[in-house]
């Protein structure tokens, strides 16, 4: 099997390929060592190319194929393609042009909920994909031939998969819905970490003020040390041992070693005296400047079985127009409806999932139309 391995190769691989409409494409990466995913391999195929190319290769420029992925006439399909995208993110600055991906068409179009690649190959083609290459070390050299074709399965049989996704989304006009959800895929805030807002991730029991802004200084100073060093954040400091910190704030390095969670290795550079910098940090934020974490707003208690009345729409709905459940509405979007009706802040009251799901809601909570029992069916009816 060829590998494009040199620049030379690639720049006249890029040439053959932007006469296409489209191009399916799928990478292999590794990140278990570090903060950002190591690019180990990447597959491209159209109707008349088949290719793997090597970016690991000695001297080796991408730069023809990051000028391809911003050709805005050029379709770039990938498969549940957000770790994909990201990778180019983050070696470019730029987010691809012109994205497909099958997995969240696939939704849109009767496929259910985030279906794999594996699942929707074989529903669509018939054909069983070997997952024994799943768990290879993608930046081992050389790869096997299994290795090798086990990668360019993921971009051949995406080809008709694309086609007939493309075509029945066509067909059920359905093309809007889907550039509705690609939106966050190709938003750069999807793909962007500030260290500033790293602490709304951690999970901790309390909302004293004084504690968060420990929580954030630190959180913050993982981050960015993640960041530069090109490291697992649970590498730097556990999520568990930053909690513990912030609850009891450390004075010197004995204090961080009788934390349980802090790896011995974390004493061996000046990372210790880096945490207590951020810890004084946020012990001397401002009262006012402190962070706060909301107390989630308590639904009335009455709305429980309005809920499972708009489960019993979402149900019905789903099943007229084939559309995945999730992408729809999930549970906390029924519970905002029942609790607040046309008020409530969520994607189930915008756009088309307004049009085939939120109105019929709003009209079954205020009494517009109802649930029969028709021959063993559940149907809705209008009201006088």
């Amino acid at each position: 099997m060829n590998i494009i391995s040199d620049t030379k190769s690639l720049a006249s691989l890029c040439k053959s390929l932007e006469k296409s409409d489209y191009m399916t494409i799928d990478t292999e990466f590794i990140r278990e060592k570090t903060y950002y995913p190591k690019l180990c391999l990447i597959q491209v195929a159209n109707d008349d190319i088949e290719e793997i190319i090597d970016p690991l290769a000695e001297g080796i420029d991408l730069t023809p194929l990051f000028k391809l992925m911003q050709k805005k006439d050029l379709t770039k399909v990938f498969h549940g393609g957000r770790q994909d995208v990201e990778i180019f993110y983050y070696l470019t600055g730029k987010i691809p042009k012109n994205i497909f991906d099958t997995q969240i068409a696939g939704m849109v179009c009767g496929f259910g909920d985030q279906i794999g690649y594996e699942n929707m190959i074989k529903r669509i083609l018939n054909v069983k994909i070997d997952k024994g290459s799943r768990y290879t070390d993608w930046s081992r050299r050389p790869l096997s031939d299994k290795q090798l074709a086990y990668a360019m399965a993921d971009v051949t049989h995406l080809r008709v998969a694309y086609q007939h996704i493309r075509d029945r989304l066509k067909k059920m006009g359905r093309e809007d819905w889907v550039a509705e959800e690609m939106e966050v895929i190709t938003s750069p805030d999807t793909y962007e970490s500030p260290p500033e807002t790293a602490w709304q991730r951690i999970k901790i029991n309390t909302r004293k003020r004084n504690v968060l802004g420990i929580l954030k200084e630190v959180a913050a100073w993982r981050e960015k040390t993640a960041q530069t060093d090109d490291e697992p954040r649970g590498r730097v400091l556990r999520d568990r041992a930053i909690t513990e910190i912030a609850l009891h704030p450390p004075k010197t390095e004995d204090d961080l070693r009788k934390i349980r969670d802090i790896h011995p290795s974390f004493f061996e550079g000046d990372r210790p005296s880096q945490v207590l910098k951020a810890v004084k940090r946020g012990l001397k934020i401002d009262k006012n400047d402190l962070p706060t974490k909301e107390k989630p707003k308590a639904l009335p208690s009455h709305i429980g079985p309005v809920v499972e009345m708009l489960r019993v729409l979402l149900k019905l709905k789903c099943e007229e127009h084939d559309v995945a459940p999730k992408l729809l509405a999930v549970s906390s979007d029924l519970d905002q409806i029942a609790a607040y009706g046309k008020k409530a802040k969520v994607s189930a009251l915008k756009g088309w999932r307004y049009k085939i799901f939120g109105k019929d809601a709003l009209d079954l909570m205020a009494g517009k139309i109802g649930f029969v029992l028709e021959k063993g069916h559940i149907k809705l009816r209008r009201l006088n």
